[in-house]
């Protein structure tokens, strides 16, 4: 995009407003440029056009999302508002997590630049969501990531698998970062369209908590970090309101490009920075960039702003306004800083070698104005450019194939018993789905800092905050595409009962929602059908749940062609536990103890991973969702946990029972002897179910022997059915399934490993 000549000034803007101008190809409808043109009573500057067009984005304004991302404040309990201390809004959602201790959280997309360009689309994506966290104040102590491939054996997927990968192991790992967990799927439909989610977490004190408003009339504005280069412009902000088509990635210019060694040291100059107490407010710049930044700071501290472009560092001398605005370039910040402590803040800056100018400062009179060479090129409300931008309330409609789907069930699919059943458990383990993730989780250090008390592949990553006192977090993802495509609502709701759960087994309390809800076109009366069903069912169960939403993220447009992804609502929930030492890891590792099974098992076959791995098979209806089951069995967990009465535990979740048993075992190399017939009579069930149902409120408990009876009792006086189903085994190799199959651990390890590493190693 270039300037035309003369510049495009407000004035020239408001003599000519017969100029055509190429608001379509900046992703605006011609009535979104028409309203434009309304409230600033003129045509729009070039630069004021680039602001808007980034601004009103799907990606920045959630324009098809808004009216329904609405549901999630509404739908609050006092309960839910106890320990939050900033919801949505903000870069990032903070909870009081006690001890003056704070947690910050978050999760965002960075699913359409994973496809043009994997690497730095995923290194990108880390470096984005950190940079939400270090906004609020903290200082960022892990990461996650949830990802979605297309088929395992496309001939596109191992491109895909090996950028995203490396891109999120190098910047992570140049942060020194611990990747403490996340998940990874593979499904023919995400194939043109992956899914990379990043969930970066921090802890403050409270009273270091900022936040991104920008008052105090002269109050200057500073941008600081990396230069301002061609990378990003127009990137995830344009990139990501639109679709692939069939013809593949074309649009790599567009893609940022990431530097972790400079984020690092943006972290610690910021942390420094807020120490000495010399920031108002804060904002990272991530999509849309200083167009972000200064319409976001000015709206949301209810004042004006006025810049001068002409103070921002390039990189490129040869950018123009527009593209400055538009810049995308990664590792850079925005303060507003008293004059009064302008000469620390740089002192400061100038220490970290990080590169600082000062474009403003910050006015009363509710305007953005922004200079270039001595011209006025904008002269906007800020509101308008990031809050009131346009909402539509798009048509919905359940889709036509929705009851043929549902009707089909995997009750019809033929079940076989004995040895038969085992071969079935042996190609659970060996399917992509549930296969031992090493080779991708092996490229990331989960160690680093040194906090780390759980990691992958147990089910919650833990780290500890506090050193004397061993307060920590647990934080898990989770999501079911399939699950979602049966029932949105209830697959929302599965969701976040399956991270709910994964939170509760480690032995932590639940106490927060962050989610990334990934969907297709919103254009499409089905996919916002889909979408609003999620978002009805996330936050109704928040509210049974008593946890709140404290942020996120929507991602639109995840197609190819006309292929809508599944509807993925990733939901991240963090808990709090007392002390890390009291958490719970997911394997087994003495002989002789008790295996307990908590919950109750229902034939829920419909959607899982045995009749996907096994069959085929998607249709029917996903399991029965019984948040107030999952509310006590999290209670019992925290019991158990602070008691010390079980070794380990693991939630039943994809694969069901069998799948606990092998992922149990492998953990540490302990087999075990499993008997399903208490379960099968207590429970009304075949074998079938029994292994591999994936009814939700269950987990798979060790428990030493001298601790049995008092497990029980609890269990019992807190309404968890429980089922003792077996033993551990350290001496025969096995897992010995009574009547049904005895399987070599050594066999089950093989199979498990293969199908990625076979395919990408």
């Amino acid at each position: 995009m270039t300037t035309s000549t003369p510049r495009d000034t407000v004035d020239r803007a408001a003599a000519t407003p017969e100029r055509e101008q190429p608001f379509a190809a900046l992703g605006l409808k011609p009535d979104e440029y028409a309203r434009i043109r309304d409230i600033l009573g003129r045509r729009p500057t070039s630069a004021e056009l680039a602001m808007y067009s980034v601004m009103w984005s799907e990606h920045c304004s959630y324009k098809s999302s808004k009216t329904h991302l609405r549901t999630f404040g509404q739908k609050v309990t006092p309960e839910m508002q106890e320990r939050l201390m900033v919801g949505m809004g903000q870069n990032a959602g903070v909870l009081d997590v006690g001890e003056g201790w704070a947690v910050t959280f978050k999760i965002e997309s960075h699913n359409h630049p994973s496809f043009v360009e994997p690497f730095q689309g995923a290194a990108t994506g880390v470096g984005g969501i950190v940079r939400d966290i270090i906004s609020m104040g903290a200082r960022p102590v892990a990461v996650m990531d949830a990802l979605r491939f297309g088929h395992e054996d496309h001939p596109d997927t191992a491109r895909v698998v090996h950028g995203v990968v490396g891109g999120i192991s190098f910047y992570g790992n140049c942060l020194g970062l611990p990747n403490i967990g996340g998940e990874t799927v593979f499904d023919a439909v995400y194939q043109g369209n992956p899914l990379v989610n990043a969930l970066a977490v921090g802890v403050l004190r409270h009273e270091d908590l900022h936040l991104a408003n920008a008052t105090g009339v002269g109050n200057k504005v500073v941008l600081f970090g990396a230069r301002t280069g061609g990378d990003g412009i127009g990137g995830a902000s344009i990139l990501a309101s639109e679709s692939f088509d069939d013809e593949g990635p074309a649009k790599r210019p567009a893609v940022q490009v990431g530097d972790p060694f400079a984020e690092k040291v943006l972290i610690e100059c910021c942390l420094e920075l807020y120490a000495a107490g010399v920031v108002e407010g804060i904002q990272d710049l991530g999509a849309a960039g200083i167009s972000c930044a200064t319409s976001e700071l000015a709206a949301n501290g209810e004042s004006g702003m006025k810049v001068e472009l002409d103070h921002v560092l390039l990189r490129d001398p040869t950018l123009t306004a527009e593209e400055i605005l538009m810049s995308e370039s990664q590792e850079r910040m925005m303060a507003i800083v008293d004059p009064a402590k302008l000469d620390e803040f740089l002192r400061i800056t100038a220490k970290w070698d990080v590169e600082t100018s000062v474009l403003g400062e910050v006015t009363g009179d509710g305007r953005l104005v922004i200079t270039h060479s001595g011209d006025t090129i904008v002269d906007v409300d800020p509101k308008t450019v990031a809050i009131d931008s346009p909402v539509y309330d798009r048509p919905m409609a359940r889709p036509d194939w929705q009851d043929a789907l549902q009707a089909d069930s995997a009750s019809t699919l033929p079940r076989v018993t004995g040895e038969a059943l085992g071969d079935q458990l042996l190609a659970l383990a060996g399917s992509a789905n549930l296969a031992d993730a090493s080779w991708i989780t092996d490229q990331y250090d989960d160690y680093v800092l040194g906090n780390t008390a759980l990691s992958t592949p147990d089910d919650a990553g833990m780290v500890r905050i506090d050193e004397e006192s061993g307060l920590g977090f647990a934080v898990a993802v989770d999501a079911n595409g399939r699950y979602c495509q049966l029932d949105p609502r209830e697959g929302a709701k599965l969701a976040l009962a399956e991270a709910y759960r994964n939170v509760a087994v480690s032995g932590a309390t639940p106490i927060g929602v962050s989610d990334c809800l990934n969907f297709g076109n919103p254009e499409i009366p089905a996919v916002m059908w889909q979408f609003a069903e999620a978002v009805d069912g996330l936050a109704d169960g928040c509210v049974e749940l008593g946890i709140p939403v404290t942020g996120g993220n929507v991602s639109f447009y995840n197609q190819t062609g006309e292929t809508q992804i599944h509807p993925t609502p990733v939901v991240g929930v963090l808990g709090i536990i007392d002390d890390v030492d009291r958490r719970l890891p997911s394997g087994w590792q003495d002989d002789g103890q008790a295996l307990f099974l908590l919950g109750t098992t229902r034939d829920e076959l419909d959607g899982s991973a045995w009749a996907g791995a096994v069959h085929d098979h998607l249709g029917g209806l996903p399991p029965k969702v019984d948040l107030s089951a999952e509310q006590r069995l999290a209670g019992l967990m925290h019991g158990i946990a602070f008691e010390g009465l079980a070794t380990s535990a693991h939630d039943l979740s994809e694969g069901g029972l069998g799948m606990a048993v092998v992922e149990s075992a492998l953990r540490f190399g302990i087999g075990a002897r499993i008997w399903l017939s208490g379960l099968t009579e207590r429970d009304g069930v075949d074998e079938t179910a029994a292994l591999f149902s994936e009814s939700g409120a269950r987990a798979l408990v060790a428990v030493a022997r001298e601790d049995e009876v008092k497990f029980t009792g609890m269990c019992e006086a807190r309404g968890v059915p429980v089922l003792r189903i077996g033993v551990t085994d350290a001496t025969s190799g096995l897992v010995d399934i009574q009547d049904v199959a005895s399987i070599p651990l050594a066999d089950l390890r093989a199979a498990n490993r293969a199908p990625i590493r076979s395919r990408f190693a």
